[in-house]
């Protein structure tokens, strides 16, 4: 595992949960790749695994694993990263090349993800040790944006069920007053919230949990809805800290909402509970922040550079 020190600020945290199939298992998963770290989170919603690595413990297990390699992590990184972040954003799990990437639950609750494909001609191996997560983690990574999303669609289902109350007010008065509609199958029913909401669990729920895949799928709405959720907090608390240098420390009243985003002027007690949502202890990552694939050490000719890698 690698240290905290000097890693981008929530740098996974700002990543979306994205379903994924390896090796056959329904997961959600969400990845950060630097320079020369990662730092990968997998849930099957039963429990949470992760593993977050650091350039030197990189090239350790890279040689453990091949045992001919001899380059540096920047010269074969970039590769692992090529084949990898595909499977873990949103693939199949089928990998170009030749590539396979395999998932194994060992027997004492850790989950092991194989990679075996092709580099500089010849095989190179790779494999994600990932174990349970601290509950902290799971926490800030999945709970709390959750709860979050949560309440945050409850308000808009809220505002929506008072909108239709309007309309159907609306709708009554025009009738009233001489309208008449001139398709009848355009006809509805007045809303009734209660009538609707019992009607509604009763229909999807079961249907919610007979599919798993539904379950475990958060498509492109709900991604957004996360990251503006995660980005709306961490606002808050850099806004937070910036005043705090500016004015004496004062103690925080208890905040007992996790929401990170407002619907209304009304919702200003639950809006600053997004605040504290971020202000608890985050992942943190070792190594500075993502850029563009590593350059191999030698600009000699293609055919040369297998030396260089394998010896």
């Amino acid at each position: 595992m690698m240290e905290a020190s000097g890693a981008p600020t929530d740098a996974l945290l700002h990543q979306p949960w994205l379903p994924v199939s390896i090796g056959g298992c329904q997961l959600l998963a969400k990845s950060w790749f630097g320079e020369a770290a990662y730092h990968v989170l997998l849930t099957d919603m039963h429990c949470v695994w992760e593993e977050a690595m650091d350039s030197g413990a990189i090239e350790k297990r890279a040689q453990e694993l091949n045992r001919r390699l001899r380059a540096p992590v920047k010269a074969f990184f970039s590769h692992l990263c090529e084949v990898v972040q595909p499977c873990l954003s949103g693939g199949d799990g089928r990998l170009g090349g030749g590539a396979q990437f395999s998932l194994t639950r060992q027997e004492d609750g850790n989950v092991t993800m194989k990679l075996k494909s092709e580099l500089a001609g010849l095989p190179f191996y790779w494999e994600f040790h990932c174990t349970p997560a601290p509950v902290t983690v799971v926490c800030v990574q999945l709970v709390r944006p959750l709860l979050a999303m949560s309440r945050l669609l409850q308000r808009q289902v809220e505002q929506l069920g008072g909108l239709l109350v309007r309309k159907d007010a609306e709708i009554q008065d025009y009738r009233e007053n001489g309208a008449a509609l001139s398709r009848e199958r355009l006809q509805t029913d007045a809303f009734e919230e209660q009538t609707y909401r019992e009607d509604f669990i009763s229909k999807a729920l079961p249907r919610l949990c007979s599919e798993q895949r539904d379950a475990l799928g958060f498509d492109s709405d709900l991604q957004r809805l996360y990251a503006a959720v995660v980005a709306h907090g961490n606002a808050r608390t850099q806004k937070r800290k910036l005043s705090e240098e500016d004015e004496p420390p004062a103690e925080d009243p208890e905040l007992t909402s996790s929401l990170g985003g407002s619907v209304s002027a009304e919702d200003g007690q639950e809006d600053a509970a997004g605040a504290k949502m971020a202000d608890r202890p985050t992942v943190q990552q070792s190594l500075p922040a993502p850029s563009g694939p590593a350059e191999r050490p030698s600009s000699k000719p293609k055919k040369k550079k297998v030396v260089g890698l394998f010896r």
